[in-house]
């Protein structure tokens, strides 16, 4: 099921998405809900971000081949760090150049939405946590992470965190393409076969540095090619299964 959040006079709702129909759903997606007979044609609405996360929890360095690209290594452990609730934006939505900053990259990444209170989760048991999942650009300013030993500060600005346009609560995480198109061109492809620390491994572990909320997001890493965005281009982040995250980067 592939469910949208959107707003329609005024009212924001879920609903499920079908091609190009929104049916409305009644209820908490993090709690008890059906999906209802009233319906919308996706023109009609508004989409916004599929949840609203307490915190984003991101995975650095979890394709060797970024690794590499990077010449910075992670063996033992994910490097992990936070984006606020405060970054994320929704499909369609403008990713804002900072005054001051000089490079915006982009990250396409497969993300982890949580669907209910997790911590320290049983072995094995990280599926009964997991409500489905999304796309996200892990947008950056390059030259500020390279002046920081921790990279909050780079990844933290409003807008860096386009996220949706739906969550996919059927799929298989464990070999699905990932994809970044600039202005209608490839610049990052991978398969979640690569990834050096599977799906399971993350929610799992990071369950046992801190508890996840329903609504939560986990974003799994991102694939070589990452690279430099100008004011005015289309970034496109297309993960299969689930669909395509488009945003443009605009100047404030």
């Amino acid at each position: 099921m592939k469910i949208i959040k959107f707003s329609k006079d005024n009212t924001q709702s879920w609903g499920m998405l079908s091609g190009d129909t929104v049916s409305v759903i009644d209820g908490d997606i993090f709690g008890t809900y059906h999906v209802s007979d009233k319906r919308y044609d996706l023109s009609e609405v508004k989409v916004l971000p599929p949840c609203n996360p307490s915190k984003i929890v991101c995975v650095g360095l979890n394709y060797l081949d970024h690794q590499i690209e990077m010449n910075d290594f992670a063996e033992d452990f994910p490097k992990l760090f936070i984006k606020p609730s405060t970054a994320v934006i929704a499909h369609g939505e403008d990713i804002i150049k900072p005054g001051g900053v000089d490079r915006v990259d982009f990250e396409a990444e497969l993300a982890v939405v949580i669907g209910k209170t997790a911590k320290n989760i049983v072995k094995g048991s990280w599926k009964d946590y997991v409500f489905g999942y999304t796309c996200l650009n892990d947008v950056t300013a390059r030259e500020i992470q390279s002046l920081d030993v921790q990279w909050t500060r780079s990844k933290s600005y409003d807008t860096f965190a386009p996220c949706g346009p739906v969550i996919e609560t059927e799929l298989d995480p464990s070999g699905v393409d990932v994809t970044l198109l600039l202005n209608g061109e490839v610049k990052q492809h991978a398969n979640t076969r690569q990834l050096i620390w599977d799906v399971g491994f993350l929610v799992e572990e990071i369950s046992r540095i801190m508890t996840l909320l329903p609504g939560d997001i986990i974003s799994t890493g991102t694939p070589a090619g990452c690279g430099r965005m100008e004011p005015g281009d289309r970034v496109e982040v297309v993960v299969e299964g689930i669909g395509t995250l488009t945003n443009y980067l605009t100047h404030p």
